[in-house]
């Protein structure tokens, strides 16, 4: 079930309703969210509805152990219990293949004739998301940040709320567990403003991800040819707006939907195109997984704290297991490996020049910001390309000015500038506000007028209503 059919629009229709009837005890309401949940993921493959069983039942039993174990030693051990649990999980599912025809290649280098048995699992959607955030839970209490809940109906359903369960945002158990808790407090306009910012994600992924860039995304990567270093590019950029159109999509949808049932989700996306560098990029990108490797593992790993060359190395690391979290590609590792590279340079630059008048200047803030964007392109063509020889050759092009096939109409063309250079002075002009003072700030039919007319461009929409990519995550 993806947020962007009619199913959905029915079932939240009924899940909503239900939630706002009166007369109906809490616990009853929260029974049925939950109930609900599990039906929202059945809806892919109703078998892997397990796997959230046994993630909730692992996590919930384990922080309890840690909580109440009184050596070290014993919570430690409990600890690595859950961390064991929830990544053998995920490896298994996720990257079993990938070892294995690693595996093979290794030895058929060393000249062992080995040859990999089939590997027909199927991905659970979400797998990445939900087995993080339950892991968070028994982290934080080992990390005495927050005691185990008391309510295990309140435990299931932070691991399987259906607004952010198959694709983030990744939300931490302390922002969502308490809200469980108590009947949410009326907030007049809360309602309206979760519809809005649903049919803004909507928008998003239906109309500007799917319907304006996808096309000339697919045609670029799909071309299987050398390609001209325009093309290369115009379908780069396509991708760029395409993949932050779909996942800021399904995290607006996600926020709006759970807004509209009264709790209250973090920010996923803050604008990343208008970033000035690649850590400032970090804090406005997919930012629930990059405060979770920020605190799960760069923080562990040591962080700052251990001298300069160790700092560079967990840097590194964290980028590198972040882009394997995203796929089971080297294409994902090399994506990864260049953002660690770009934010180690960039660290080392600032602590041997430090901050100058120049860079302060609006001239230099918007030189930095392109340059940052052309820098993040790059990297998005390993992301997006299936194989690695494809990748290449179109960062080859792109580099170098090659001269190769034209797959691009004119159509086309005039459509993924005009779309990008929109998202782009968006992200620009709201870098340092937030969406819902400019709201607030609007009058009332400017706002009906504007939500309105990215309601009837969904409708209208031409879509077969596609998969949000990060499901695949």
């Amino acid at each position: 079930m993806v947020f962007n059919s009619l199913t959905f629009g029915v079932f939240f229709a009924l899940v909503l309703a239900f939630h706002h009837a009166p007369g109906v005890s809490w616990r009853a309401k929260k029974v049925a969210l939950l109930l609900a949940s599990y039906l929202f993921y059945a809806a892919w493959n109703p078998p892997f509805v397990a796997l959230l069983w046994i993630s909730t039942f692992i996590d919930w039993r384990v922080a309890k152990r840690i909580h109440v174990a009184e050596s070290h030693g014993a919570r430690r051990t409990w600890m690595l219990v859950s961390v064991g649990a929830n990544l053998g999980i995920l490896g298994y599912f996720k990257y079993g293949g990938f070892l294995l025809e690693n595996w093979q290649a290794l030895m058929s280098a060393v000249g062992v004739a080995w040859q990999a048995p089939a590997w027909d699992i199927v991905l659970p959607v979400g797998i990445s998301f939900y087995t993080f955030q339950t892991m968070a839970y028994s982290l934080d209490v080992y990390l005495r940040r927050a005691e185990p809940t008391k309510s295990l109906l309140d435990f299931s359903l932070f691991v399987t709320f259906f607004p952010q369960l198959v694709a983030g945002p990744i939300v931490r158990p302390v922002d969502l567990v308490p809200q469980f808790a108590a009947p949410p407090a009326p907030v007049p306009g809360r309602l309206a403003w979760g519809l809005s910012l649903m049919t803004l994600g909507m928008f998003q992924k239906v109309t500007v991800a799917d319907g304006l860039l996808a096309p000339a995304a697919d045609a670029v990567f799909g071309a299987g040819q050398a390609l001209h270093w325009s093309d290369a590019w115009l379908g780069t950029l396509a991708f760029s707006g395409q993949i932050f159109c779909d996942f800021a999509g399904y995290s607006t949808i996600a926020i709006g939907s759970a807004l509209c049932l009264g709790f209250s989700i973090g920010d996923n996306f803050r604008y990343p195109y208008a970033a000035v560098g690649f850590s400032d990029f970090w804090r406005r990108w997919h930012v629930s997984l990059s405060t979770w490797l920020r605190d799960y593992l760069y923080v562990p790993l040591g962080g700052n704290r251990k001298g300069p060359g160790r700092t560079y190395v967990n840097l590194m690391l964290t980028m590198l297991l972040g882009g394997l979290w995203h796929g089971a590609s080297w294409n994902f590792v090399v994506w990864g490996g260049l953002h660690g590279s770009y934010l180690a340079v960039e660290r080392f630059v600032r602590e041997r020049v430090g901050p100058t008048r120049f860079a302060q200047t609006w001239l230099a803030q918007v030189a930095l910001a392109m340059v940052t964007y052309f820098l993040v392109n790059l990297t998005w063509v390993f992301f997006r390309a299936r194989e690695f020889g494809t990748a290449w050759g179109m960062v080859r092009s792109m580099l170098t000015f090659g001269d190769g096939a034209r797959v691009l109409p004119t159509a086309d063309v005039a459509l993924v500038i005009g779309t990008v250079f929109a998202i782009l002075l968006a992200h620009g002009l709201m870098r340092e506000r937030r969406l819902e003072d400019v709201a607030a700030r609007a009058p009332w039919w400017l706002n009906a007028l504007v939500v309105g007319a990215m309601l009837f461009s969904v409708v209208i929409s031409q879509g077969s209503s596609n998969a949000f990519i990060y499901f695949q995550f």
